[in-house]
Formats: structure tokens, C-alpha cells, sequence
């Protein structure tokens, strides 16, 4: 798949996008009560441990609001925060501070959140096993939500459809010969990776000794996915899929698969929680 990249342009313009849905079409009408617009400093603290992530994000969102905003990081993209770090100080006039409050949070307690939780899988499985990211991500947010899975030492997933091949189990419902829709893909693939998803030994076995590159088990128990591998023998890439927990997924890794797909990492994360402090 395409390497994930945050340039300048799509921050900034992530960035504008989110402010004009947070000030359109009045702006903000409580900050305007306000007489003080004094230049102050304000600190970006966590109120739990995690990793910390979108820092730029945060400085771009009060940059467009105001570029005599100081935005002075204390801590580095990825690092591991605990609760009551300071991550950074930003120094400017208040009023402009408190309009783009809301938006840097929102930005950095999601990246953060994901990459919390993404190295919380790393740190359960160990080195041999990887930790992916699926396409179950909010619309639109994709691009952040897997660099933040990299960010937690986790491992994209395909981006889009059109990344590479992946034969799920309605691809295959919909064909009455199993093998066919797998070697059509075989003839298309060009330098396209292609996956193909089982979901019981069975439908392995009627597969294994194709030219594809990686075989995914869906929802398979730990014992026969244990079997599955060994089936592999080394020939394909593995990867198991399927109601993976914090609970569940070192077991799972135990079996010797060579990847870990959870969707619990983009669809239903926890924010990371931190706060601005005057």
C-alpha cells in the first residue's frame, strides 16, 4: 500500500477544513465577550499516560487562527507521555488561543487515542507478530487514523480498493468455484499483492498451492489457526482477523501467525485525555 505521508499542505488544509466547521458562519460568539486579549501562555497537559500524537496538527490549527502563536513542543511526535506531562506550551493572545482550543484537542486526543491504543497490541504480541490496521476507519479520516496506527508501532493495512487484492468471503459466496475468482486475480495482479480470506481449514486446503501472497483466517480459534499456519508451511504470508481483544490477541500471536489485523484500533478508540491549562 502507499506509504502513509503528513505534508504540509494536507495538514494545513485538515486543519482549515476543521476550524471552518467549528466557526462558520459567526465565529466564535462566546470568546468575543471577552475584553482581555492579553498575550498569555497556556500549557497542553495529559491527564493520563499514553502516546502523544499530532502535535503538528495542534500547532498548524492556532497558526491559521494567528501566526504569532508560539507553539513551544515539549515533548517529540510518538513519545510516551505520562499523566501530568507537559506537552507543550503555546504563547499568544488569549482570545485567539481559546478559539482554537477545541480543535487541537480534537486532533491530538484522537491521534493520540489510536496510537495509545495501537502500541498497547504491539506491547501484548512482541517483536514476531505484527499489529495492522483495517479499512474500518471514520470517513474522510483515514490518512490520520492510519499514520497514527504507525505512530503506536503498528502496521498499515491496505489504504483503498485499489491497493491489492483481497478476496473476502462474499467475493467468494458469490462464485460457485471456489479456486476461479483466486486465480483470476493471480492473472490480474501485476505487482498488486493478493490476500485471500478463509474461514476454516477446509476452504484452506482447497487453495493452498496457489500463487498468492498472503492467506487470511477470519474468526478462527486459536488451535486451528495453530494448524492453518503449520498448513502454510512458509508459503504464504498469514494473518488472523476476527474479534481480536487486548484480551484474546496474545494468545492468538502464540500461534506463530505473522500478522494481527484488529479493527477496535481506528473504529471504536478511545480519546486520549488531555487539556488545555491557563
Amino acid at each position: 500500500m502507499p506509504k502513509i505521508q503528513l505534508s504540509r499542505n494536507f495538514i494545513r488544509s485538515t486543519c482549515k477544513l476543521a476550524l471552518n466547521e467549528d466557526l462558520y458562519p459567526s465565529g466564535d460568539i462566546t470568546t468575543n465577550l471577552l475584553n482581555n486579549n492579553s498575550i498569555s501562555k497556556v500549557n497542553l497537559i495529559s491527564n493520563e499516560k499514553g502516546i502523544i500524537g499530532g502535535l503538528d496538527f495542534a500547532k498548524q490549527t492556532f497558526n491559521l487562527l494567528d501566526r504569532n502563536i508560539k507553539f513551544h513542543k515539549k515533548k517529540k511526535e510518538g513519545s510516551k507521555i505520562n499523566k501530568g506531562s507537559l506537552i507543550a506550551v503555546i504563547e499568544g493572545k488569549i482570545k485567539n488561543i481559546l478559539i482554537g482550543e477545541r480543535v487541537a484537542l480534537n486532533f491530538l486526543s484522537h491521534i493520540s487515542g489510536i496510537a495509545t491504543k495501537t502500541n498497547k497490541f504491539v506491547k501484548k504480541v512482541g517483536k514476531k507478530t505484527k499489529i495492522c490496521c483495517t479499512r474500518k476507519t471514520i470517513p474522510n479520516l483515514r490518512v490520520i487514523q492510519k499514520y497514527a496506527v504507525k505512530l503506536g508501532g503498528g502496521t498499515n493495512h491496505r489504504f483503498n480498493l485499489s491497493d491489492e487484492f483481497l478476496i473476502k468471503d462474499n467475493h467468494l459466496a458469490s462464485t460457485q468455484k471456489f479456486e476461479e475468482i483466486v486465480k483470476k486475480a493471480v492473472k490480474a495482479k501485476k505487482a498488486r499483492k493478493i490476500t485471500v480470506e478463509v474461514d476454516t481449514l477446509r476452504q484452506f486446503k482447497k487453495i493452498n498451492g496457489l500463487n498468492f501472497n498472503t492467506v487470511l483466517f477470519d474468526n478462527m480459534s486459536p488451535k486451528n489457526l495453530r494448524l492453518a499456519v503449520k498448513y502454510a508451511n512458509g508459503k504464504y504470508e498469514t494473518e488472523a482477523s476476527g474479534g481480536v481483544t487486548l484480551r484474546n490477541v496474545k494468545n492468538l500471536a502464540s500461534t506463530n501467525v505473522d500478522r494481527i489485523s484488529v479493527g477496535e484500533l481506528t473504529h471504536s478508540v478511545q480519546a486520549l485525555d488531555l487539556k488545555l491549562e491557563i
